[in-house]
């Protein structure tokens, strides 16, 4: 993807970012992106549809006419994506790598939490943790967080999730919203989970491909494993075989859902394929009437 693609494509994020956060301001997408603690800001003459429990009894038994309190946040909470840009990233359909998907993803987000005036942070993590960019406000932090996108090339083997999700937890302050994008086809990360829930508000982004579940039935086919290095030959032809490669990715995904759900995280899944925007605004929208943590 060259720098002139990414910025064509972030234009369009940004544009459906804005559309989400709009329509989710008064839901929990948008109460996601939002510290807790409220302070008294001022009075305004009530308007109908106001809530009845807002209005400022004092205002109006003075002036005579209905006065509604308005509350401002004290502080805003801090939007951090841990993005996967290690090898295994590359692979996904024809269309749609991983890593593309990774980025569009956390484009979106990035954008979402600009919208709502939260800070936004980054670290992109392949074999190596990565060097993090602490979160902060503005235009310029999404104009590097979307170079730092760009620049990062899926060449190195191996997946330092662990030590990307412990190295959050080391420069997060205060407590945060960690969105961590990922395929997590590495099991070195369920300990550092907990550690960063106990504190964030963390949602797992697993990045799935159709060939996850269904491979081609071409006969025998060379297989390597990018992260591991592993190779083998496939018998895609054979339908013992793809039952078992569908098991096996089912079995994967459910494991992968319990170890979040255990650990305190939200889990999601998006596919290659799969219109992003839709997809995370429904799960954002839904997170409450879940129980999920907002």
């Amino acid at each position: 993807m060259n720098t002139t693609g990414l910025a064509e494509q972030a234009r369009f994020l940004k544009l459906s970012a804005r559309s989400i956060s709009e329509g989710m301001k008064t839901g929990s997408f948008r109460s996601c992106f939002r510290g807790q603690g409220i302070e008294f800001d001022s009075v305004r003459e009530y308007e109908r549809g106001d809530d009845i429990r807002s209005i400022d009894w004092n205002v109006t038994a003075r002036t005579g006419k209905a006065f509604v309190k308005q509350y401002r946040e004290e502080r805003e909470m801090s939007v951090f994506l841990i993005v996967d840009g290690s090898l295994s990233m590359q692979t996904g359909s024809r269309t749609c790598s991983r890593w593309a998907k990774a980025q569009e993803v956390a484009a979106l987000l990035a954008f979402a939490a600009e919208l709502n005036s939260s800070p936004v942070g980054l670290v992109v993590f392949d074999g190596e943790p990565g060097v993090p960019l602490s979160p902060a406000g503005g235009k310029d932090r999404i104009l590097t967080i979307l170079a730092s996108l760009e620049h990062h090339a899926c060449e190195r083997e191996g997946s330092a999730l662990g030590g990307a999700i412990a190295g959050c937890s080391r420069i997060l302050r205060s407590r945060s919203m960690v969105i961590i994008v990922s395929d997590f086809r590495t099991s070195e990360y369920e300990r550092p989970l907990g550690v960063l829930s106990r504190r964030h508000d963390v949602v797992a982004v697993r990045i799935t491909a159709p060939s996850d579940s269904a491979l081609p039935s071409a006969g025998y086919l060379p297989f390597q494993d990018p992260e591991s290095g592993l190779r083998a030959s496939l018998p895609t032809g054979s339908p013992v075989f793809a039952a078992a490669w569908e098991k096996e990715n089912a079995e994967s995904v459910q494991r992968w859902e319990r170890i979040c759900l255990k650990r305190g995280a939200s889990p999601l899944c998006v596919s290659v394929e799969e219109d992003s925007v839709r997809v995370l605004s429904s799960f954002f929208s839904g997170r409450r009437t879940r129980g999920d943590p907002v």
